[in-house]
């Protein structure tokens, strides 16, 4: 699975975490219930549960 057009990478920010817009999960998931997500040469899924809940596995 690739990313949307509409999600480009965040360079780190030297803003303390408060200060960040939060993402929401949907901008990651659109329509979906699992994506993979490419870190650092590592593949990971995230996906929500039936309890709508978010859980990142490697």
């Amino acid at each position: 699975m690739t990313c949307p057009a509409t999600i480009r990478p965040i360079a780190p920010s030297a803003a303390p975490p408060a200060e960040r817009p939060p993402l929401q999960s949907r901008a990651l998931l659109g329509e979906a219930s699992v994506v993979t997500i490419e870190h650092a040469g590592q593949r990971y899924v995230l996906r929500v549960t039936r309890e709508n809940k978010l859980i990142l596995t490697k």
